[in-house]
């Protein structure tokens, strides 16, 4: 049996509210099926506080990824930001961070969807459950 694990990958400007990410996965959710893990972002943000604050509101564990990480994620991005790509060295900041997060073999399920200066994008992979009967 195999179990679809989602990310959450998320790309904020600096000072974004912590109430402008929560809304953004809250509408970003709504377009899946299945339960997201985590939120995961580029290990320069962890200075950003809404992050925190909204993973905690989501119920979510935040997880800071490296640069290599999401560089290693960004030929399965689909959007590419000129700005994001000067900044971080990746096509798309949400895109690379749910699909590092989401692991080998993962596929976005919800392409970057963007609004009041934050990015959001899901990405799933198959964990196969052995069946040991």
């Amino acid at each position: 049996m195999s179990l679809p694990l989602l990310a959450i990958g998320i790309g904020c400007k600096s000072g974004v509210p912590a109430e402008a990410i929560v809304k953004l996965v809250e509408a970003a959710c709504r377009q899946i099926e299945g339960t997201p893990t985590a939120l995961f972002t580029a290990e320069e943000k962890r200075t950003e506080p809404a992050l925190t604050e909204a993973a905690a509101h989501l119920g979510l564990p935040l997880v800071f990824l490296p640069r290599a990480a999401l560089k290693v994620a960004s030929s399965c991005a689909i959007t590419k930001s000129a700005r994001v790509l000067a900044l971080f060295g990746v096509p798309s900041l949400a895109e690379t961070a749910a699909l590092a997060g989401a692991g080998l073999g993962a596929r976005l399920v919800l392409a970057r969807i963007a609004a009041n200066n934050v990015t959001c994008a899901i990405a799933a992979a198959m964990q196969n459950t052995k069946d040991h009967s």
